[in-house]
């Protein structure tokens, strides 16, 4: 956190924008217009549901990365019928609310829940797998790593996704490149909603650094990069402002220059291909994926 802020270029990493606002702040954003990815995914996940069961087979644990209110799985659960369910999700409180919901909608499922962030490293507990794992990452949750990140990660998510058979893999939803006129809006909607999601970083930042941030010093800003294919976030200083903070029994303070930017996330929009020539690469020994008719989104299989 504080390297970040005291870089050259400030920036946070994206798992700071989900605290428990933040995460509700989240769940309204997919709910709106402009954006596509939640209501597209789902569309795959309706008309192919049955086809993704047949091609994973049987399933001892369902692990629900970023589980957020769980809801993706959910609308999955009568298809894949898994016989234990792992949700794993940085904010632990939001987390046990969405459990508990999954327990009173399936009584009789093996329900697990793990805080953790796992951008660095998916560390489970031991004993956590039971019979074939499939690892279960919607969202395109994927596009926040870079792609030398999401390389690391689904390399660590190939390594625990067998079970003694080699059987196990991956099921996960990638947005795909588009027009930006498409694209940009998505993360820049017109009742304000994703900026009021990315300017709570700033009030999660002062809980766990005692920073002094303000959000009214700031604006949202969210652009399309076509040079990296990635769509980037920041918070814009509107006046020249001086942050500080104390973390750790240590001080420190940044000066923003009016209109200087604090970098607060990515995603990544990949092409069906790259994508899945990201998996082989990964170690993942075939694949196979569904699109919405618009190409706008792909759900893929990988098998480890």
């Amino acid at each position: 956190m504080i390297e970040g802020l005291s870089a050259p270029a400030a920036h946070t990493s994206p798992k700071f924008l989900y605290d428990a606002l933040g995460s509700r702040l989240f769940e309204a954003i997919t709910e709106l217009h402009e954006y596509y990815p939640t209501r597209t995914e789902a569309l795959i996940f309706n008309q192919h549901a049955p086809e993704m069961a047949q091609a994973i087979g049987h399933i001892g644990t369902l692990v629900d990365l970023g589980a957020g209110n769980c809801a993706k799985a959910m609308g999955l659960m009568n298809a894949l019928k898994p016989q234990r369910y792992v949700a794993v999700d940085i904010s632990v409180d939001f987390l046990q609310e969405s459990l508990r919901t999954v327990q009173r909608a399936h009584p009789g499922l093996d329900v697990l829940g793990i805080g953790q962030d796992f951008s660095k490293a998916l560390q489970l507990p031991p004993d956590t797998l039971q019979g074939q794992p499939v690892f279960f990452y919607p969202g395109s949750s994927i596009g926040n790593f870079t792609p030398a990140q999401a390389l690391r990660f689904l390399t660590d998510v190939h390594a625990q996704a067998r079970d003694k058979t080699g059987a196990g893999g991956l099921l996960i939803g990638v947005d795909l490149v588009k027009d930006t006129e498409l694209l940009q809006p998505a993360y820049d909607d017109a009742l304000g909603v994703t900026a009021a999601f990315n300017l709570n970083v700033l009030l999660h930042l002062n809980r766990l650094i005692g920073s002094d941030f303000s959000p009214r010093d700031w604006q949202h800003v969210a652009l399309f990069n076509t040079e990296h294919s990635r769509i980037e976030m920041h918070l814009q200083a509107r006046r020249a402002v001086t942050v500080t903070w104390t973390y750790d029994t240590r001080e420190g303070a940044r000066k923003f220059e009016e209109r200087e930017r604090l970098h607060t996330e990515n995603s990544y929009k990949y092409t069906a291909d790259g994508f899945a020539a990201l998996l082989n690469a990964a170690g993942f020994k075939r694949s196979q994926r569904w699109l919405d008719q618009r190409g706008w989104f792909a759900v893929f299989w990988a098998q480890s």
